[in-house]
């Protein structure tokens, strides 16, 4: 990965740019590689695209809920004294950027989400993963996208690390509960944040049915679906992505 991980106090994070802010909140299996095409695209652009790194196994196992990942947001929000941004967020990430527009919409321009949780319970994966069986994580892995391809072998080594340790296979299923009971869709219908839906037609993690109730409860939505794209559109189609985010972008004035 090319880009230079910053570490600030307890802050860890990319920054690329100058501008408008686009925070990028990141899935529970995911890296900071993942959105690699859109840190390159955005800063040429105008934008100031920040990529914190989510203390997802670092929390207090009590504290390890989506609601805690928001106030851990809003404290780096805070340390870079950042106001209006622009939110965008996959799988859990969207969840997490959801919640947090929901606690403080004063620091919300805008949000992005693709693949989102926050609805869909079973989007945090069914049940214990298979921990020591590699073929088995590997096929689990190609699964969340279109073209198993890019479930490449660091990725799956990544997977399969994570299930294999025990605290982090604790507080993965400790995520998980509390993504179910932070569940959104009775808050939606309050939230006018101009929103984004970016949505691969072939997700089998948050299926396409998600993506169209949150642009159903959402006041002020846009939805957008990608062909031939599963779970993570930022990773499987980087440039439609892009293209797509860039246009709604312009088209709201953002």
């Amino acid at each position: 990965m090319e880009e230079e991980i910053i570490t600030e106090g307890k802050f860890k994070y990319i920054e690329k740019g100058e501008g408008t802010a686009i925070i990028i909140l990141h899935g529970l299996m995911g890296g900071l590689s993942n959105f690699h095409g859109v840190t390159e695209h955005f800063p040429k652009k105008g934008y100031k695209v920040l990529i914190p790194e989510l203390p997802i196994y670092d929390m207090p196992m009590i504290k390890t809920t989506v609601k805690n990942f928001a106030k851990y947001l809003d404290s780096f929000i805070k340390f870079k004294k950042l106001n209006n941004v622009i939110l965008l967020g996959n799988s859990l990430g969207g969840h997490i950027g959801l919640l947090y527009t929901k606690l403080y919409p004063q620091n919300v321009k805008a949000l992005v989400i693709t693949g989102s949780s926050g609805l869909y319970e079973s989007a945090m994966g069914d049940g214990y993963p298979r921990r020591g069986d590699y073929e088995f994580i590997k096929k689990k892995a190609e699964g969340v996208f279109y073209d198993p391809a890019v479930a490449t072998k660091e990725i799956v080594d990544e997977v399969f690390e994570t299930v294999n340790d025990r605290m982090k296979l604790v507080k993965t299923l400790a995520i998980a509960k509390s993504a179910i009971r932070h569940n959104m869709s009775k808050d939606l219908a309050k939230m006018p944040t101009p929103t984004c839906i970016i949505w691969g037609e072939n997700d089998n993690v948050t299926p396409p049915n998600v993506a169209n109730e949150f642009h159903e409860l959402l006041p002020d939505s846009d939805l957008f679906w990608i062909e031939k794209c599963g779970h993570a559109p930022m990773m499987e189609h980087p440039e439609e992505f892009n293209t797509i985010l860039d246009s709604w972008l312009e088209k709201r004035n953002f």
